[in-house]
């Protein structure tokens, strides 16, 4: 099993819960179904599961993930959504712990590389862009301005290597943005595939190289 909710007993508990717990629970549950939902379509793909599997994998009736997600797709959306918040917050956080351009874009390959899980899983951006065309419009939306906001920080911190000189090399920020983007993300799916995290670090090392080096 991937993982399951936890259950409650009712020991304890008012017999009429205010209408804010009962909200808050729902909210709990919501959470709850989108961090186990990320962590198997990490693992499969989107087009790797159904509710069915899901249900079985979190220990759930599939009418409990209907409750929340109606449709696939509403869950697709919720969990790029999700997912997009996740990585602009790891990203500013990159940003407050260092203001040199080189120690950055290592931190920022290195997130790529943790999210491999020792080769078991891609990251969801990742995942849902082999499975374009089973999409909905909507989430392709967000997946779309998920990888335009992702250039658009690589090129302002390959805009600051110029300054500083800690990268190498560095003449045109937005093609090495996009270059970046394709090597990390392309990266991921070779290690996956083989289940083996060296050969990440291999399709890194020569940018890697670069770092630390003008």
């Amino acid at each position: 099993m991937v993982c399951e909710f936890g259950t409650n007993t009712g020991r304890g508990i008012p017999v009429k819960a205010t209408e804010s717990s009962y909200r808050l629970r729902i909210m709990d549950r919501r959470t709850e179904l989108l961090k186990c939902a990320e962590n198997v379509a990490r693992r499969r793909g989107y087009d790797g599961f159904s509710y069915a599997d899901l249900a079985n994998d979190v220990g759930i009736r599939k009418a409990s993930i209907h409750y929340h997600f109606p449709a696939k797709a509403d869950l697709a959306l919720a969990l790029i959504e999700r997912y997009a918040d996740t990585f602009a917050a790891a990203l500013a956080m990159i940003d407050s712990t260092s203001d040199i351009a080189a120690d950055r874009l290592s931190a920022y390959v290195q997130m790529y590389r943790r999210a491999l899980s020792g080769g078991n899983k891609l990251c969801l951006c990742v995942a849902f862009a082999i499975s374009r065309d089973s999409l909905s419009p909507e989430t392709l939306e967000t997946l779309d301005k998920f990888h335009s906001d992702s250039i658009d920080w690589l090129r302002q911190n390959f805009e600051l290597a110029v300054d500083d000189g800690s990268i190498s090399g560095v003449d045109n920020p937005a093609v090495e943005a996009t270059a970046l983007l394709a090597m990390v993300e392309g990266a991921q799916l070779m290690a996956r595939a083989a289940h083996r995290v060296a050969d990440f670090d291999l399709a890194t090392q020569l940018f890697l190289s670069r770092l630390g080096n003008p």
